[in-house]
């Protein structure tokens, strides 16, 4: 039985390849891929630009340079990385995700809520999307719509411990305290670590259960 194949095998494998042909752009891209998942960020960039640069429709390449990004705290560059994928491939609902999120971590509400609606609407099944979409419309005190975008959230995924979390936080905004305390509690027996000082602001209303 042929032994499998080691990382470090497969880096130079791709490099003798990159050799014969210079601007193979899908060794270019598996390197990036590979030093990626090594954490070896600043190797794998270059990686990524030729592949891109060697491939008119090179989207993954843009997705894991704006992970990358993200990874080094360059938000501005996650969205452009991101806008870039997009471009090339306009039904990439993981592209608009990306995009939401980052817009939300900037405060850019609007892009964020518009990115995350539309990632939503490429591919409902994006757990994160409607999180992240949950707190975009907190974050713009619209607290109906992060109420209905997270129950929505917990009836698709009721493990999903975050966003147990933040439906508390939402219905707490909403002075709706039996129903933040039920989530949280729930949030907690997931395993989600709550803010202390949410559950000190919870605290009067367990009284009242």
């Amino acid at each position: 039985m042929k032994e499998p194949q080691s990382s470090e095998e497969f880096i130079e494998q791709q490099k003798r390849m990159l050799t014969d042909n210079p601007e193979c752009a899908n060794s270019q891209y598996n390197l990036g891929v590979v030093l990626m998942e090594q954490g070896r960020l600043d190797e794998a960039i270059p990686f990524f630009q030729e592949a891109i640069a060697n491939s008119g429709r090179m989207f993954e390449g843009w997705v894991n340079l704006g992970y990358i990004y993200f990874k080094k705290g360059d938000l501005e560059k996650v969205v452009e990385a991101n806008m870039r994928a997009v471009e090339i491939e306009p039904r990439y609902a993981r592209g608009y995700a990306n995009l939401g999120f980052a817009y939300l971590q900037m405060a850019e509400t609007e892009k964020a809520v518009e990115a995350l609606e539309k990632a939503i609407e490429l591919n409902p099944d994006i757990a994160q999307a409607w999180s992240n979409l949950a707190n975009a419309y907190l974050q713009k005190g619209d607290v109906d719509k992060a109420v209905e975008t997270g129950e929505k959230l917990v009836k698709m995924a009721p493990s999903f411990a975050l966003a147990q979390n933040n439906l508390a936080a939402a219905y707490f905004n909403r002075g709706e305290y039996a129903k933040a305390v039920a989530h949280v509690d729930k949030a907690i027996e997931l395993g989600f670590e709550v803010h202390p000082e949410f559950l000190e602001k919870l605290k009067p209303y367990r009284s009242q259960e």
